[in-house]
């Protein structure tokens, strides 16, 4: 997955000003990115606190090695007795 040119500190900056009134053409202008990515971070992180994006984060991260590892226990566990003998 690529990474992201913004921190979410810079992401949550950009809504607040949004929020206090700023137009978002002239925002996403001045920061180079496009309307559609401002509405996914509103959506994404708005309401949100500097600390609630960071769990967040750490949150997906979890979460995305539970589910590899998962899937490698539902291989293992899925393939017939002496598959693994076989391919070697």
């Amino acid at each position: 997955m690529r990474k992201s040119r913004f921190s979410e500190e810079q992401i949550i900056g950009i809504l607040r000003k949004a929020e206090a009134g700023r137009a978002v053409k002239d925002l996403c202008r001045d920061h180079g990115v496009s309307q559609e990515t401002f509405y996914r971070w509103r959506r994404k992180f708005g309401g949100m606190e500097v600390s609630d994006a960071r769990r967040l984060k750490e949150l997906d991260w979890r979460f995305g090695i539970f589910l590899r590892r998962s899937a490698d226990f539902s291989r293992i566990l899925g393939a017939p007795r002496g598959a693994s003998a076989r391919r070697a």
